[in-house]
């Protein structure tokens, strides 16, 4: 286990910071003392009410994790950042048999798991710079046991967890404390828009993360579908992974 790494008066940077967990994430954690968020987001003008809300402690900021170029930018820019919430991420509905199943796979691995990697590869050297910080990465339960009906989907975050563990590794060197967060079915349009009706409100996952921070957990599982994955993953991820 790290050490426990509080958010109050950090920089924080979010991609996908306009809807859904990352919206929560960015609102839950203003409120909660943080001094400035960067909201990373395509569209600049759908973090409109964020600036009206926070003023000056939200800046918008211009990232799409399928135009390399734009990380980069983004590093550029934001170069007081101690804290990385790589929340951005598509899923398709393609099982593997599907006609497009290969588009899909293709298009997944384009933003989940190439978009991490460089989302690493550009924050690495500003989290050194800057005393360590984190760099928290969004997962799913999805990495750890396949949903045949979402497939593609399940193989990227399956990847992008391979490359969190690689990453923990790489930068718990340079003192970076490495979250992976892992949650289950979550009220956001995503998940409405897959046919989950019942599943939990976006802020179990921004509330749980600040919590394994502060304990200096490497893993998390935010809510109760999550959390009976994560009881029987406990022993392996202790004993073989962490």
């Amino acid at each position: 286990m790290n050490a426990g790494f509080g958010l109050k008066h950090r920089v924080v940077f979010i991609t996908g910071a306009n809807r859904g967990i990352g919206r929560v994430i960015a609102e839950t954690l203003l409120d909660y003392g943080v001094e400035k968020v960067y909201l990373a987001v395509r569209d600049l003008s759908s973090v409109d009410d964020f600036e009206m809300r926070y003023a000056d402690r939200v800046t918008p900021i211009f990232l799409d994790l399928n135009q390399p170029n734009s990380i980069y930018a983004a590093a550029a820019n934001a170069q007081d950042v101690d804290v990385v919430i790589n929340n951005a991420g598509i899923l398709n509905k393609a099982a593997i048999l599907d006609s497009a199943a290969i588009e899909s796979l293709q298009n997944e691995f384009d933003i989940n798991v190439f978009g991490l990697l460089r989302m690493a590869q550009a924050f690495a050297p500003l989290l050194k710079n800057n005393g360590g910080g984190a760099f928290v990465q969004l997962n799913s339960i999805a990495s750890l046991r396949c949903v045949p009906a979402f497939a593609t989907y399940a193989a990227s975050k399956a990847a992008a967890y391979s490359l969190t563990q690689a990453i923990r590794h790489e930068l718990g060197q340079q003192g970076t404390v490495v979250l992976s967060v892992h949650p289950g079915p979550v009220d956001t349009d995503m998940a409405k828009s897959i046919g989950v009706s019942d599943a939990e409100p976006p802020s179990v996952v921004a509330q749980a993360i600040i919590k394994a921070l502060e304990l200096g957990e490497p893993h998390v599982f935010p809510d109760s579908r999550a959390q009976q994955i994560g009881r029987e993953y406990k022993h392996f991820a202790k004993q073989v992974v962490e």
